[in-house]
Order: structure tokens, then C-alpha cells, then sequence
């Protein structure tokens, strides 16, 4: 419900809904607002035209429009991270102490579960903060990236690392070798995890199995991973499980095993193709081909569970950029994709030290600007045909540099 007042001459609402608490102070254009989950952390604000999410972890990224219109981004240090908290925790109180008072005046009196989230938000003070991101450090190995769409899910890490780590473009998994938990060490993390998002497990809208290739798991070790998900998780009412699978090891699973881990309760597989090119591919040092990612999405949407097929914008520059874009159209063209699939562009991000910048420059790669990426992205979009267009599946873009968790 959303609960209408004023508070200094300046219009107030308040939503509680059954999975987080939002509070809107002044006018619509001007207005600043907070969300919180029910566990009272905060996890979204607007503040004079800034945009702001945090992460689990603590970490908040600032997001605007400059004045030509160029969406802007920066990743706060920990002190104006806190500083944000902060001011939205200063109003929070102040608020609440007002409508107790009846400095407040609201319309309708504020329910029972609001007065109980305003009380969380306000106990999630600083030192609660810190605390919370030092548990989620103690509970968690870095999680690399996810798909946008699983931005808020509950990630369980079933893996860790990624079984590869050869791509030149990607520095995820660097620093550690991938592993498979045991069965008692993984209902341990799950455990762990759920008592840590305590109240604001309302808020998450997913499960997502991790790492970076976590359905590479072979599936006699896999099926008792998923079981304990089960029994620690109410996997239906969070919506499914998703998770990562290169097409390399995608193979390896047949249509039989996704039809079976579609009934324990897979919805979607999202797989890192990247370039339709096989010589691309082996200048990235991507394992496997083109081919290899078609017939494993065969057999995933063969076994009624959808996809995510990433396509990396930029890759090969200038050189391989016709032959990037007539590949990748002919893959995904091959892989019938339909209404519950999704396909992502995500543009190539060249960061200081990444073994792609190195090799680009060893062969006088000549890169695309921002402009020439997105152009890519839609020349593969124009030349794409399903097999009917209302079922087409949903095509969106993906910035790494903007994954929070």
C-alpha cells in the first residue's frame, strides 16, 4: 500500500509492500527517495538527480545523465558510500520520529509491517552496515559478474572460478582455480547466505547457481547441489533457478538431463558465445566453436529450460568486425530462439593489463569506438529472423561495468 502525507510543507509517500519499504520526500521532481528491504538495508536511492544501488557488500554505484544526454557512472569509495547511507539514514529517523509525533500528518495511518520496516531501516545504522558488508565477505569469494536480469537474485555458489580462465577478455576468475563444493561444505554456504539476507530474502527475485560455470558440474555431483537448494530454499516462490554454462562444456549435458534439471526447477542457462567467428573465438582463446554453442542450446531449449546467448560487442576491431557481425547472425539465427530467451549485447571492456589489450595490440587490432560497437550490436540485430516475430525473444543491452550484487 502507499501511505500519503506531508512533512515540512513537503509531500510524503510511503509504499510498504510485502518485500521492501520506499519512502518519496517533495515533489516528483525534486523528490528524494530511499528503498530498503525488509532486513533495513538500504539498496536504492535518488538523490538530487544521482541515482545510487548498493551492493550487498557495501559497495554503491552512482549512475546520472550528463547534459548531452551520455549515461554516467562511478563506483563511490567506501567514505561517500557511508556518506549516502548515511543521509538516507538521518531522514529515515527524522521521518519516523516525525509521524510518531504527528509532525507527519499521513492520510491513512502508516500499518503494522510499515512501522516495522522504518524500525529495521533505522537500526541499520553505520556500524550495522559495516558489519553487514564484513558477514557478506565471510560468506562469499568474489563474485565476478552476472546477467542484468539476476542482478537481485540470490546467488549460491555451488562453484567457484571458472574451469577455463583462458579468455584474453575476461580477468573474473583470475586469482583462483575453479572447485566444486561438497554437498555439506555447499548446504553450509546456502544456509549461511539465507540467515544473512535474513528478512530481506523477500527482496531477491531468483537463484542464481554460481560461479562462472556452475552447470559444468557433472550432473552426479550436481543433482545433490540442487536437492539441498531445495531444502534450504522455497525454489518456486523465488522464482527458479539460472545459471552460467560455456558452450564449450554444454555438450556434455543432454537434452534428457535439462529436461530433468527443468523439473527441479532450471528456468534459464546463460551462455557467454560471445563472436559467431570460430577464428575470433580461437584469437580470444575462447575453448570450443561456434557450433558447439548451437547444439548446446539445442539440447537446453530441447529439455524446456530458455537461454541467455551473450554476444561481445567490439571484439576483433575493426579487422574482424564484418566477419563478427555476418557469423554471429548465422549462429544465432541457427538456435530458434523464442519469447522466454534473451539475447545480450555487451560492449568489449579493455581495462589496463588485460591479456586482450596486449594481443590487440601484438597484431595491430584497430579498435571500434562506442558508436561503431553499438552500430554492430544493431547490424546483427537487423539481420536476426525467428520463426515468428511475436515470439521473438528479448534483446538488451549489458554494461559490466555497472554489475552490483
Amino acid at each position: 500500500m502507499v501511505v500519503l502525507g506531508t512533512w515540512k510543507g513537503r509531500p510524503v509517500a510511503i509504499s510498504v509492500r510485502p518485500n521492501c519499504l520506499t519512502v518519496s520526500v517533495d515533489h516528483p521532481a525534486e523528490a528524494s527517495i530511499f528503498s530498503y528491504d525488509l532486513e533495513g538495508r538500504l539498496w536504492a536511492a535518488f538523490l538530487d538527480g544521482i541515482s545510487y544501488r548498493r551492493g550487498l557488500n557495501g559497495r554503491i554505484i552512482a549512475r546520472w545523465r550528463s547534459p548531452d544526454n551520455r549515461r554516467e557512472r562511478r563506483w563511490l569509495p567506501p567514505d561517500e558510500a557511508l556518506a549516502v547511507e548515511e543521509r538516507a539514514h538521518q531522514t529515515i529517523v527524522a521521518l519516523y520520529e516525525a509521524i510518531r509525533s504527528g509532525g507527519a500528518p499521513l492520510k491513512t495511518p502508516l500499518p503494522p509491517e510499515g512501522h516495522t520496516a522504518f524500525r529495521r531501516a533505522i537500526a541499520f545504522d553505520t556500524e550495522r552496515s559495516r558489519a553487514d558488508a564484513k558477514r557478506y565477505h565471510e560468506i562469499y569469494k568474489p563474485i565476478g559478474i552476472l546477467p542484468p536480469d539476476q542482478y537481485m537474485a540470490v546467488v549460491l555458489q555451488a562453484s567457484e572460478g571458472c574451469p577455463f580462465n583462458t579468455c584474453t577478455f575476461c580477468n573474473f576468475y583470475r586469482d583462483r582455480p575453479f572447485r566444486i563444493k561438497r554437498p555439506d561444505e555447499f548446504r553450509a554456504h546456502a544456509e549461511a547466505v539465507r540467515e544473512f539476507l535474513g528478512a530481506g530474502l523477500s527482496l531477491r527475485r531468483s537463484i542464481f547457481l554460481g560461479d562462472a560455470n556452475a552447470l559444468a558440474i557433472p550432473m552426479k555431483r550436481l543433482r545433490p547441489l540442487i536437492e539441498i537448494v531445495h531444502e534450504v530454499y522455497d525454489v518456486e516462490g523465488l522464482g527458479g533457478i539460472y545459471a552460467f554454462l560455456d558452450g564449450f562444456s554444454g555438450e556434455k549435458k543432454s537434452q534428457q538431463d535439462y529436461a530433468g534439471l527443468a523439473r527441479r526447477g532450471l528456468r534459464r542457462v546463460y551462455i557467454g558465445m560471445e563472436i559467431g567467428n570460430e577464428a575470433l573465438l580461437r584469437f580470444l582463446k575462447k575453448p570450443g566453436t561456434p557450433d558447439d554453442v548451437i547444439r548446446a542450446v539445442q539440447a537446453i531449449k530441447a529439455g524446456g529450460v530458455a537461454v541467455g546467448v551473450i554476444i561481445l560487442l567490439g571484439a576483433g576491431g575493426r579487422q574482424y568486425a564484418g566477419a563478427h557481425i555476418r557469423d554471429t547472425i548465422r549462429v544465432l539465427n541457427a538456435m530458434d530462439l523464442g519469447r522466454s530467451d534473451i539475447i545480450y549485447f555487451s560492449e568489449l571492456v579493455v581495462s589496463e593489463g588485460l591479456e586482450y589489450a596486449r594481443d590487440a595490440h601484438r597484431v595491430g587490432l584497430e579498435p571500434l569506438t562506442h558508436q561503431e560497437r553499438i552500430a554492430q550490436g544493431e547490424a546483427i540485430e537487423r539481420g536476426l529472423k525467428f520463426s515468428r516475430q511475436p515470439d521473438a525473444p528479448r534483446i538488451s543491452r549489458y554494461d559490466i561495468r555497472e554489475f552490483i550484487y
